[in-house]
This record gives C-alpha cells, sequence and structure tokens, in this order.
C-alpha cells in the first residue's frame, strides 16, 4: 500500500493548540480519505509543525451512481430541472419503479488525484482556537504564518497548491522539503518518505514525535536531580507545555540564591512555573531545595554555563518581585483587610467578597457542630478566608489563593488550626487532590462550596450542556469528597436550606433552588462511573428516595452491588423483574392490585410458602434498614430467591378461576412492594 506522508510548517505553534491540532488533522483526513481505506494514521506535533502519515489504498474504486429524480408523469418543468441540475438530457434517463432515474458510471480514481482533490480544501477549513492572517493576496488563515507544505506519497510529490481563483494562497504549493532547528540545523532539506523524514530531522536536531520529547524531558531532568540527591516536583502539565516548546530539548539545572529560599516553597514554585517555566526540586526530606531546572532548545558549545547563568539571572528578578510582595503583603493582618473585601464583587446578584463572607461565617457556625468542629475556629477561619484575595502575592500570583491566606494567618498569629484552614479550604482542587481532614479545614470547605452552589443556583447560574463558568461541577464534586472521605454523616437537603436563608431576600425562594440535590445526585453518579463502580445500584437505591446523606446512600448502593454479584442476587433480581412484568400487563386490563393477598385463597404449598417468607423477610429487611445494616437487609431479601422460583416453576399465575387470578397477583404486587423498600430493580443495568 503506498505510504502519505503530510507535514504543515509554520511559525511557532502555541504549545496549548499541538496536541489538539494533530487530533484534527487525523480525524480531518480519515474523513477525507475514507475511499482510499487508510490505515495507520499517526499525528506527529512540535512547536513548528503539525504532520501526518499513513497507508492507503492505490486507487479509488469506480463505481455505479444512481439518483431518484421525478415521477413518471410529473410537470416537465420538474423533469427539466432534474435534468438542466446533473446536466443531462432526458434520454440519460430510465424508469424505475414509478420514477425517473439517473444512473451515472463513476471511474476509478487515483489516490494522487484524489489527494489533490480533497487536500486544498482540507486545508483551508482547518479549525485552529485563533488564527491569523498574514501577507497579502489571500484569505487563507493559519494559527501563525504557514510556510510550507510538503505532501508525499509513495515519496513522489502530490501537486496541489493553495491558490483559489484570485486568491493566491500566499504562493503555498506542496512539495518535498522541510526544515530543521531554526538555529542548530537552518534551511530546507528534501525528504523522501515518513522514516527517512524522521531520520533527516532527527539529524538536523528535531524530534517530531511529542511523546519522545516529554519522555526526554522527564527522564532527563530526574537525572540529573537525581545526581545530586534532589527529586523534580511532579508537574506532568509542564512537562507537556515545555515539549511543546523545543524541538530538541536538552535539560540544565540552576541554582537559587540563598537570600530567596526563606520564601514560601508554593511562591518559588508558581514563580518559576508561571513565569519561566522552570521545574522546581526538592531535598529528599520534601523541603524546597536551593535548585531549579529548565530546558533549553539548544546545545551550547560551553556547555551550558551561559545559559545557566542567564537563567539564574533572570530567577533573580522574579524572586525580587515576590519578595517584594512577599514583605509588603505581611505588613497589614488579615483582618486588617476585612474591610478591603466590601469592593470587590462577588456577582452582581450576589453582593460582594464582603457579604459572602458574612454568609459563610454563618453556615461555618452551623457546620461545625455537625462535623465536631470548634465553632469559634470555624467562624474564625470563614472570616479570614477570603481576604488574601486583596494581597499583592495573590494579584500577582491567582493560584496562590488559599495558600498565602494560610501563610499570612500563621504571620500574624492565628491558631494553627485557623490558618490550616485557609490554606486548605479550596483542596481538593481536582480529581488527585487530597482531602482536608482536620475538622475546622473540612468545615471551611463544605461552607464555601455550599455557599457558592447555593448562591449561584439561586442567581441562575447552574450549568448547562458543557459550560460551566463558575466551576459549580468542581465544587459539587469536592463535597461529595469531603463527605466520602471524611465519613460525614450530613443532610444536604438540610444545609441547602440553611445556606439559601443567608441569600439576599429575593433570591431566597429562587426555583432552581430545588434542583440541588439532584444536582449533588448526578456528580455522584458521575464519580462512580469514573471509579468503575456500579452508578446504576446507586440510582436504583435512590428512586422515591428522599435520603441526602451520602454515606449512607454509598453503604445501601454497596451492600445492594454486593448481593447481585452472588447467585441469589441475580436469581432474585430476574424472578423480581418477571414478577414487575406479569403487574405491569395485568394492571393495565383490571388493576391496580394493590390489595391485601387472601390467605384462605392459596391452594398450592409454593404460594403459601412464598406468603410465609415473605411475613419474615419484610420486617426483617424493614429493621435492618432502620439499624443501617444494609448487608444483612440485602441478605435477608436474597432468601426469597428460593420460594419464588419454585412459586415461578409450579404455579401459573394467570388461573383461570378469577379470585385465584386475582390473589395471585396481590401476592405477587406483595413482594414487588418489599422489594422497592431495597431497590427499583428496573435501574439495575443488564
Amino acid at each position: 500500500m503506498p505510504e502519505l506522508l503530510i507535514e504543515l510548517f509554520s511559525e511557532e505553534i502555541p504549545a496549548r493548540m499541538q496536541q489538539q491540532a494533530g487530533e484534527t488533522l487525523v480525524r480531518l483526513l480519515t474523513e477525507a480519505l475514507a475511499p482510499l481505506k487508510p490505515e495507520g494514521l499517526k499525528a506527529y506535533t512540535g512547536p513548528r509543525r503539525i504532520a501526518a502519515s499513513c497507508t492507503l489504498d492505490a486507487m479509488v474504486p469506480g463505481r455505479t451512481l444512481s439518483e431518484r429524480g421525478p415521477r413518471e408523469g410529473a410537470p416537465d418543468k420538474a423533469l427539466d430541472g432534474f435534468t438542466r441540475k446533473h446536466g443531462v438530457s432526458r434520454e440519460a434517463l430510465t424508469l424505475q419503479n414509478g420514477f425517473w432515474v439517473l444512473k451515472r458510471e463513476e471511474p476509478a480514481l487515483s489516490a494522487q488525484d484524489h489527494l489533490v482533490a480533497t487536500l486544498p480544501d482540507l486545508l483551508r477549513r482547518f479549525p485552529w482556537p485563533k488564527s491569523m492572517r498574514w501577507g497579502a493576496g489571500s484569505s487563507f488563515t493559519w494559527v501563525r504564518p504557514l510556510r510550507r507544505i510538503l505532501c508525499l506519497l509513495d515519496g513522489n510529490v502530490i501537486p496541489f497548491t493553495l491558490a483559489h481563483g484570485d486568491d493566491n494562497g500566499h504562493n503555498l504549493q506542496a512539495g518535498d522539503q522541510t526544515e530543521g532547528h531554526r538555529f542548530l540545523a537552518p534551511g530546507a532539506v528534501a525528504v523522501s518518505g515518513t522514516a527517512n523524514w524522521q531520520e533527516t530531522l532527527r539529524s538536523r536536531f528535531v524530534m517530531v514525535n511529542a511523546a519522545e520529547r516529554r519522555t526526554v524531558i522527564s527522564k532527563g531532568l530526574a537525572e540529573l536531580a537525581g545526581s545530586e540527591g534532589l527529586s523534580v516536583v511532579p508537574d506532568a502539565g509542564l512537562v507537556d507545555e515545555v515539549a511543546g516548546l523545543v524541538e530538541w530539548p536538552v535539560p540544565f539545572l540552576g541554582r537559587i540564591d540563598e537570600q530567596f529560599m526563606d520564601l514560601p516553597a508554593e511562591v518559588m514554585q508558581v514563580s518559576m512555573r508561571v513565569n519561566q517555566r522552570y521545574f522546581a526540586l526538592r531535598n529528599s526530606d520534601g523541603t524546597a531545595a536551593p535548585r531549579f531546572a529548565f530546558v533549553a532548545n539548544i546545545v551550547p558549545t560551553d556547555g551550558g554555563a551561559l545559559v545557566v547563568a542567564g537563567n539564574e539571572r533572570v530567577l533573580r528578578a522574579r524572586f525580587a518581585d515576590a519578595r517584594h510582595f512577599w514583605d509588603l503583603d505581611r505588613k497589614q493582618t488579615l483582618h486588617f483587610r476585612l474591610v478591603a473585601l466590601d469592593n470587590i464583587t462577588f456577582h452582581a446578584k450576589l453582593g460582594t467578597q464582603g457579604e459572602r463572607t458574612q454568609r459563610m461565617v454563618r453556615l461555618a457556625g452551623l457546620i461545625a457542630p455537625m462535623v465536631g468542629a470548634s465553632k469559634e475556629d470555624c467562624e474564625r477561619a470563614a472570616l479570614l478566608s477570603k481576604t488574601d484575595l486583596t494581597t499583592g502575592m495573590v494579584g500577582e500570583f491567582p493560584e496562590l489563593q488559599g495558600v498565602m491566606g494560610g501563610y499570612y494567618a500563621r504571620h500574624d498569629g492565628e491558631t494553627q488550626a485557623v490558618s490550616t484552614a485557609i490554606s486548605e479550604q479550596y483542596m481538593p482542587r481536582g480529581p488527585g487532590d487530597t482531602v482536608p481532614t482536620a475538622p475546622v479545614s473540612v468545615v471551611l470547605g463544605l461552607a464555601d462550596r455550599f455557599d457558592m452552589l447555593t448562591a449561584f443556583f439561586a442567581a441562575g447560574e447552574k450549568p448547562s450542556g458543557s459550560g460551566d463558568p463558575f466551576g459549580l461541577r468542581r465544587a459539587a464534586l469536592g463535597i461529595i469528597r469531603l463527605i466520602r472521605e471524611n465519613t460525614l454523616r450530613l443532610d444536604l437537603v438540610k444545609l441547602f436550606t440553611l445556606a439559601a436563608e443567608a441569600l439576599p431576600e429575593a433570591l431566597q425562594n429562587a426555583p432552581d433552588l430545588g434542583l440541588l440535590p439532584q444536582f449533588i445526585a448526578e456528580r455522584l453518579r458521575v464519580q462512580l462511573r469514573s471509579e468503575g463502580a456500579r452508578y446504576d445500584c446507586l440510582a436504583a437505591i435512590s428512586v422515591g428516595n428522599t435520603d441526602t446523606d451520602i454515606v449512607r446512600l454509598l453503604a445501601r448502593a454497596q451492600a445492594l452491588q454486593d448481593m447481585l454479584e452472588t447467585e441469589d442476587g441475580k436469581n432474585l433480581l430476574a424472578a423480581t423483574r418477571r414478577a414487575a412484568n406479569i403487574l405491569r400487563i395485568e394492571d393495565k386490563k383490571d388493576g391496580p392490585h394493590e390489595k391485601t393477598p387472601d390467605a384462605s385463597l392459596y391452594t398450592q404449598i409454593e404460594e403459601r410458602d412464598l406468603a410465609s417468607a415473605l411475613d419474615h423477610v419484610e420486617p426483617a429487611v424493614e429493621k435492618a434498614f432502620a439499624e443501617e445494616r444494609f448487608t444483612d437487609a440485602m441478605k435477608e431479601a436474597a432468601t426469597l430467591r428460593a420460594p419464588l422460583d419454585k412459586f415461578f416453576e409450579a404455579v401459573t399465575v394467570n388461573a383461570p378461576e378469577p379470585e385465584l387470578r386475582l390473589n395471585r397477583l396481590h401476592l405477587l404486587a406483595r413482594l414487588v412492594r418489599m422489594m422497592r423498600l431495597i431497590a427499583d430493580f428496573t435501574q439495575i443495568e443488564g
């Protein structure tokens, strides 16, 4: 099969756009080359190029196209319009099943001709998040000025151009040339295929595979750090970004001046990451090391001495700025900054950050006894929680919200519990983040998120589709993790009600507030799905259940899942569904059949055995649920499997005698009602 290679060489592509661009190129080529059945489509991305390669068929096979036209006997105008549209005469049409039909033979097409016909349009409609125009004479846009197009089919150039009519397409046309490293091996060079392209560019200091660059960066930095007994602070996002900035990664270590080592480790790390794309290092005991790591895009002739010195000089200036904010911010206590929160708008309908703080203080005081935390510490932590928004450090580095508040609180002499709670208030920030366990920290995290969700839902700002500008889904997941991982027994409806009571009066009865418990339930199902757990069990026990105690709900769901994984549980599920289906059908005829069954009408031992089993199991299940012995409840329910199987084997539910039929339906209805105490089994998948 012929091999296709296409490379689009441009000025520097933003690192954040490269991976998506590679995926988009593969998707568009898959669609455009479908008639050629492409195989092994692979993308290559880098700072100045996106490329793709694959194998494909040599020809698009010929085919017969058939298009139905007007009906036989249709007006001449309709027939003339159809023939004019397709550029044929009436003689080219044939009658088929009462319609005029046009059949055309489409000849086979070479892969080269197909590529020439499709690639220009593919490139003209390539969707970049942001694109630009340059030069004159063309409306063609690209993320940055496109300089070369390399397109080869089995080593031969595919002859196409981006010119279209009066648009010169920047005089871009396909060729066989690429370019190496901008500084280490500048200039054009011809290639003959994918393997030769990769080898040629490697010899010219370009790694075309982003995954290889990431590996070289990670391993190189780890080896350099390890040689000095240090470790690199994990930062996969920064590795990805740097891999999108360099074509030939060369790792180095630099030194941090001792005068800056008393800055908070987070300040140094964020300053290095945000401003310079440097990596932070740690000593073996976890403390910040007086070293940093970076990746150059050149191979210095002096072993890197000049490059390292230059980066150290830049970092000194960055840290001097951070030192200025650190020293200046500590001249005012967090308590003194409270008044400034009244000048920061939280939301047009929800007032200022100062007003939000007062809501959080009230809510934290109410949650504290539910968690067993000090009310005084919780209220103090909530009062000071947002004051670091007024500091210069957080103004410069918003990523340090909360973290800096914790440092400044300790400097001001606040208690350890209050300081820690302020620093941990936004945790967990994401799926891989740790969850606070200190009681005051947990209370502050819950108060912040319950107020946020309640306030924004009341203001009509609930998430829609993929849009979630205020991070409310993340806030809901934060609530769930705080509750689950600290095993908190909380009534969510009560907490949302308490939070709503502090909102502006006009918003306290907003209709969307009633959606909050369901919003949390949906996020909980999403989390269970991501963990590989059976979220259908949670859905089954939630139907008709007003309980919002997450710990209790998950315990019930797990007990149900454990039962359904046993043989008795599987058979009980099948039998219960069978009973429910029979009732659904018969209820349409003369239902509902909700009366208590009459024991005197039992004519078979299997009926009596099932009724007797229900007499024992029903109160046992209710008692076990009341005592939160959910596993015991499921074990009791599973004992119904044997009498229920025998019932369906021996008893005809729709007996010819009307009174027997109704009584047996009443018995099945009793069974279904009892099983609904456990779960709605129609929600169980499979």
